[in-house]
């Protein structure tokens, strides 16, 4: 029995040996992980939860990892300086190797400061503020930033054509982090944001029923919410007690408050019907399901809402990252292990608040878990920049006592109501890529995001009242004294109101003053809009760029520019110099100088070898002018026998007979039918002669005249057309006008009554016509703008002009009269530009060819010693000579001739001619042409020039 024993004693003790030999060499390395959250939060309770079960699936998945972490739990209770005081505790006495937390954004923009000095990473789930991860390197924000979730909001915004929203977001670090890229995204898809509405963390009810009031008398009816889920709760609570809930208006909530949706009684629930919220996309998995199966199981009463963690993203993400930065960790390895770890209390000197070391294993770490890729819960796990790599979106719509997914967002394809769906057929940023949503106030028709402000109230639309050019817009008063607005424009705005796909109540306000006069001009109205006594304008208001500045104005229903119109008068077939009307100046100029030109071409081709182009220099003269102006009527007798002037000719009596039958033609009409011109043909006229001009009252076309040059004392203002036919009539010099400028509606109505008196003169001014207007930023102009397209495009609007114009006087005009049509030169300059080539073409060909010809002679003189009048002279000589090619008559050769010497073939001696016309055959005809023109240029050289001629060698010294 003894024996028995001492071998059950011998073999424990081997076994503890083993067991305690194989504990010494398979070491572990402990690393420590301070973990900061507010334990009373949904957030904080739900992430601890989720921490600890991934860092007890991590471990009994990879037992046998050689790392382990440590965490060391800090509650923030909800404070900045709490979350400051643990974090330093966990930095100076724990010496962690990194942080997990803080819970929000504030607490996080002071602890990165804190990991950034030790050199430990922070690393947070939760925290989605966007300025964050840019701060420092040593701030991991391993969650989607709110910034990633903008683009899902505005598509939603673009999607249902909403062009104006209000942003209400809370005064924090997490609230305000959204809004710049908000903004940029609203700007992307032509929103516009109409008001921010900014709440203080611990706002009181009050101050939120005042923001709320003040918001629902706005115009806009889109509301985008940022804020944390306690302040996000009692804001909806309180919008359903004021009735901003209901039918008619739209919320949209980002992922902070659309994640905590089913953690809400029922009250808040019943508060958010019909909201639709943005969320991160969680991709199914069976990991997903396990997970959640086993926190249901899983009971904490200490922890509210754990039983529906599985609803919320911020659980996920604790979960991988906790698992994340366990990977990390068996990545870096061993560490050597402190000798001993300090009290952990927090128990800190001022002296040597932020005196502590850095980590030599933080930046390790913090590289290693930059670099972890794995899918996760959330979906894939991969920082790119020390943030979360942006994902998919699903669109929520809040309906009952839950959420059901009508869309997903999809950062490269836009919208889309199923994840698989072909979005080369759809619009992506079409609503038809939303399913069906219920809105606020159980309403199944899209909000059209705006609605008059005041509840009860209509919008107040201002007129313009004028004493005459009623022919538009018409205020009349009955016997009651109450106001009556038609016109044709009138009809046109309620026609427009009529086809907007909703109803918008509105009277309509004569813009008088109590006695029923105008209460000022048309700016004047204007500027009221601005300051918001009126909710808009209508008439006769044309679109400038100074209004503009005030109002926004919709599309132009009426066509714009302005016209100048004057007296006519008769022009005065009796006047003696009528003959020169039908062409204008420059015509008739430009068509002597080819005159000119094809004579003076014309003889130089003919002169040295036709003879009807040659005789005393008088005769030249009168040859060069006669010869084009007879083509005139064809009765030139003169024989062309040079093939150039001939091409010349030809061409030049082509255009005679154009120009002459236009002429003609011209000059006949004007003396067999009455012609009608305009007594003032240019503006620079009127201004030079400093007459009178008029408009009507009230218009901006003063203004216009101003820029134009016109001095304001001699613009002249009218109330109705019969004072202006009265002005027109007596003219400037008799207190009336010289021209009246309006815009076409008007001109064109004034002259359809008095076209036998008036016309327009010069160009049409163009200007942006007739349009309402509406205060800055009002949603109606882009759905009125609309309206008006469509009833131009079917005809309405012209339908309504052919009905309220038809019975205004009309008249027909002078039946026999006709405008005065004067030709200018641009009729014509295709025709000179021909016949002007060709001539230059022919005399160039002529020129060089006569060069050529005689060069030798030309070297000669170039070369002598002669002044240059005398080469001048010597060579028009030369040319003056008849050319003995053209085998004229001997008796028509000039008395003059040369006797070749036999001792030079280049030397030539002058000698008379006998008197006896018969001895004339001793010249010798038969020498070269050179000789007889240079001997004939010599014979009537002066004596000097003749001396200086032989010294240089260009004649004999015998001669």
């Amino acid at each position: 029995m003894k024996l028995l024993l001492l071998f059950f004693v011998s073999l424990w003790m081997c076994s503890s040996f083993s067991n305690s030999q194989w504990s010494f060499q398979k070491r572990t390395s402990n690393f420590q992980v301070g973990v900061i959250l507010d334990l009373k939060s949904v957030v904080g309770s739900m992430g601890l939860s989720c921490m600890s079960m991934a860092l007890s699936d991590f471990y009994s998945i990879h037992s046998n990892y050689s790392t382990r972490l440590s965490l060391h739990v800090r509650d923030s209770q909800g404070q900045v300086i709490e979350a400051a005081a643990a974090g330093l505790d966990l930095l100076k006495n724990v010496k962690v190797d990194a942080i997990l937390g803080p819970e929000t954004s504030a607490q996080a923009n002071f602890l990165m400061g804190l990991g950034d000095r030790a050199q430990v990473p922070i690393i947070s789930f939760s925290a989605t503020s966007p300025s964050l991860h840019t701060r420092t390197p040593y701030f991991v924000q391993a969650t989607q930033g709110d910034d990633t979730q903008v683009g899902a909001i505005a598509a939603i915004v673009k999607a249902f054509r909403w062009s104006q929203v209000v942003i209400i977001y809370e005064d924090s670090e997490y609230g305000s982090g959204i809004v710049p890229y908000l903004s940029n995204a609203f700007q992307d898809v032509n929103a516009h944001i109409s008001y921010r509405s900014v709440f203080p963390v611990s706002a009181s009810d009050d101050f939120v029923l005042k923001e709320l009031y003040k918001m629902m008398n706005l115009q806009t009816r889109v509301f985008v919410v940022h804020m944390s889920y306690t302040l996000g709760v009692r804001l909806f609570l309180k919008a359903k007690e004021i009735g901003m809930t209901e039918k008619g208006y739209a919320w949209i909530i980002t992922s902070g408050l659309t994640d905590l949706v089913y953690l809400m009684d029922s009250d808040a629930a019943e508060a958010m019907q019909g909201v639709l919220g943005v969320k991160p996309l969680i991709p199914k998995s069976k990991q997903l399901n396990s997970f959640v199966n086993r926190l249901k199981k899983k009971s904490l009463e200490k922890s509210p809402g754990i039983g529906r963690a599985d609803l919320s993203i911020f659980g996920l993400w604790a979960y991988d990252t906790l698992w994340a930065l366990a990977m990390a960790a068996e990545r870096v390895g061993l560490k050597e292990t402190p000798k001993a770890l300090e009290n952990s209390s927090v128990n800190l000197n001022v002296s040597d608040l932020f005196n502590f070391k850095t980590s030599e294993v933080g930046p390790q770490l913090l590289k290693a878990m930059s670099e972890a890729k794995f899918e996760g819960l959330s979906g894939k796990f991969h920082l790119v920049d020390g943030k979360m790599e942006s994902s998919s979106y699903q669109i929520i719509n809040v309906v009952g006592n839950g959420q059901k997914e009508v869309g997903l967002w999809i950062p490269s394809h836009g919208l889309r109501r199923e994840m698989n769906m072909n979005t080369t057929t759809h619009d992506t940023s079409s609503s038809e890529n939303i399913r069906s949503i219920i809105w606020p106030g159980d309403s199944t028709v899209v909000p059209k995001g705006w609605e008059v402000p005041m509840s009860g109230k209509k919008l107040k639309i201002g007129v313009p009242v004028k004493a005459g050019f009623t022919d538009f817009v018409r205020v009349t008063r009955d016997s009651q004294a109450n106001g009556r607005i038609s016109g044709f424009y009138i009809d046109v705005f309620k026609s427009v109101m009529e086809a907007l796909p909703y109803a918008v109540p509105y009277e309509l306000v004569p813009f008088e003053n109590p006695d029923g006069s105008s209460a000022g001009t048309y700016n004047d109205l204007i500027y009221q809009v601005f300051l918001r006594n009126y909710d808009g304008a209508i008439g006769d208001i044309t679109i400038t760029a100074n209004r503009s500045k005030y109002v926004d104005f919709t599309l132009p229903f009426a066509e714009g520019g302005v016209l100048s119109i004057v007296p006519i008068t008769y022009e005065d077939v009796n006047d003696i110099w009528a003959f020169l009307k039908p062409l204008k100046k420059e015509l008739w100029l430009t068509s002597i100088a080819f005159f000119f030109l094809t004579g003076l071409t014309v003889w130089i081709l003919e002169h040295r070898v036709n003879s009807a182009f040659r005789g005393p220099p008088s005769q030249h003269v009168g040859m060069i002018f006669y010869f084009p102006f007879s083509t005139l009527v064809f009765a030139h007798r003169e024989k062309i026998v040079n093939n150039l002037a001939r091409l010349v000719v030809v061409v030049w009596m082509f255009v005679i007979l154009i120009l002459s039958s236009t002429y003609t033609a011209s000059l006949s009409s004007r003396l067999t039918v009455q012609r009608l011109q305009p007594s003032i043909t240019d503006v620079n006229e009127l201004i030079k002669n400093r007459d009178f001009v008029g408009c009507q009252e009230g218009s901006f076309i003063v203004d216009f005249l101003k820029k134009q040059g016109f001095e304001g004392s001699r613009i002249r203002t009218f109330t109705s057309p019969d004072d202006c036919d009265e002005a027109l009539s007596r003219g400037s010099k008799n207190g009336g006008i010289s021209a009246f400028y309006d815009v076409i509606p008007y001109s064109k109505l004034f002259l359809s009554k008095h076209c036998d008196k008036y016309m327009t003169v010069g160009p049409t001014h163009r200007t942006d016509g007739f349009a309402f207007a509406f205060r800055k930023g009002s949603p109606l102009v882009a759905d009125v703008s609309r309206a008006v397209i469509e009833l131009t495009e079917n005809g309405k609007i012209l339908e309504m002009e052919q009905n309220w114009l038809r019975n205004e006087p009309t008249c027909a005009g002078p039946e026999d009269s006709m405008n005065s049509i004067t030709i200018s030169l641009q009729s014509f300059k295709g025709l000179f530009a021909i016949t002007g080539g060709v001539t230059a073409v022919c005399l160039l060909i002529f020129i060089g060819s006569y060069l050529y010809k005689y060069r030798e002679f030309h070297r000669r003189i170039s070369n002598s010693r002669i002044t240059i009048w005398s080469k001048v002279v010597a060579i028009c000589r030369h040319f003056d000579q008849r050319s003995l090619s053209s085998r004229q008559p001997q008796d028509k050769l000039p008395e003059a001739g040369i006797i070749q010497n036999s001792s030079s073939e280049n030397s030539v001696q002058p000698t008379d001619f006998p008197r006896n016309h018969s001895n004339s055959s001793e010249i010798v005809s038969s020498a070269p042409e050179e000789v007889h023109d240079a001997s004939a240029t010599i014979h009537r050289l002066n004596l000097e020039d003749i001396s200086a001629a032989q010294h240089s060698g260009v004649i004999h010294p015998s001669a």
